[in-house]
């Protein structure tokens, strides 16, 4: 069977035993969200993308598993770089998964775009 790219995203988390992804859905990252629809996975969907870190690396805590959270693109995974370093720096295991925009598109200062990689070096 043939998957695009948010289907193998998907699949491949199911087959890792994710349970639950906590996020904010927005446009760069809509595509991996509508396999969550057919996914066991269960989908929190927070007000602010900050809240999905902050519940991701909660979740982590809690059960000792990877918190997984899932953003969009630019202002979107900015948001969530204070979790991310918060988890980073108390050794929390967590994944967090962004949109970003078109290979095409990067460094020409795109709708959403923010050098997501370079921030958190």
């Amino acid at each position: 069977m043939k998957l695009n790219g948010g289907q193998a995203l998907i699949k491949s988390l199911e087959m890792e035993g994710v349970e639950v992804i906590f996020g904010l859905p927005g446009g760069a990252i809509l595509p991996v969200y509508d396999p969550i629809i057919d996914s066991p996975i269960r989908h929190i969907l927070v007000r602010h993308e900050q809240g999905a870190g902050h519940m991701a690396e909660g979740y982590a805590h809690a059960t000792g598993r990877p918190g997984v959270a899932m953003v969009t693109s630019g202002p979107g995974a900015t948001n969530i770089v204070t979790p991310l370093a918060d988890a980073y720096m108390d050794s929390v295991p967590m994944v967090c998964i962004t949109g970003q925009v078109p290979s095409v598109a990067i460094g020409t200062d795109a709708f959403q775009e923010a050098d997501i990689t370079g921030i958190t070096q």
